[in-house]
């Protein structure tokens, strides 16, 4: 698996697939900050702003979908998706 970038951009949406996407993989950092702000109170607005790089006030449904898919994601991950980390990775 190669080092995921620090800060990339996202999809208005995250992957809502049972196995690990090659997204995913991209956005590995991503949900690890998305968990890291669930878990000092952060305001979601303030979170899609900074972490997902859309902004709340300029675009609030798109900001909203987009913050929920990803902390959804990042929770998947964390519950049983890093299995596949583990395995290697998304299939071939």
């Amino acid at each position: 698996m190669k080092t995921p970038p620090l800060d990339p951009d996202v999809m208005d949406t995250a992957p809502d697939s049972a196995v690990l996407t090659p997204y995913d993989e991209d956005h590995l950092i991503t949900y690890l900050r998305l968990l890291d702000a669930e878990s000092d109170d952060a305001d979601w607005t303030e979170v899609a702003r900074v972490i997902l790089h859309i902004d709340p006030d300029k675009e609030p449904d798109r900001a909203r979908a987009a913050w929920t898919t990803h902390l959804a994601r990042a929770h998947w991950l964390a519950k049983s998706g890093y299995k596949h980390l583990l395995r290697g990775g998304p299939p071939n």
